[in-house]
């Protein structure tokens, strides 16, 4: 393959990345439909699985949103029984909010078709190719979070 500049690389990288997420995406959509959830309901959902019992300030601002569309989020995850709602016995003005049975057993059905989804994509290449794909992704995180 021809040394591309970086700006031949961005184009093709334009063109080729949305092809690939396109069709992961669409996977899990068809999965977060079948549930009944949305992807910021997952986001959230997802955190709470990894963190525990967490404050909905903390998640919003983890995630990126205002604590007014938290609010919405878990408004309907909790109305749908995806997580409940705790207040802090120490602080009146702090909720937690936190996973039920229903929630984890969504966060967990949705992981297991991303991983099957991964593995069937990548499934076309080799373990080489694997491998260099998953150290470059890694390089390219870690050198992310280095910037924050």
């Amino acid at each position: 393959m021809a040394r591309l500049t970086l700006s031949e690389f961005a184009l093709k990288m334009s063109e080729i990345m949305p092809f690939i997420m396109r069709e992961f995406v669409k996977t899990q959509a068809n999965e977060f439909y079948k549930l009944k959830v949305t992807l910021p309901q997952f986001v959230v959902m997802d955190l709470l699985n990894r963190l525990g019992k967490t404050r909905m300030t903390d998640i919003a601002n983890s995630i990126g949103v205002t604590t007014a569309a938290m609010t919405g989020i878990v408004d309907r995850l909790a109305r749908d029984g995806y997580l409940v709602r705790i207040d802090d016995t120490k602080d009146r003005r702090v909720t937690k909010i936190a996973l039920t049975k229903k929630g984890a057993y969504v966060v967990g059905k949705i992981t297991r078709h991303r991983r099957d989804t991964i593995i069937k994509i990548f499934g076309m290449l080799s373990q080489r190719e694997r491998e260099t794909y998953l150290a470059i992704l890694t390089t390219i995180r870690d050198r992310l979070k280095n910037r924050e």
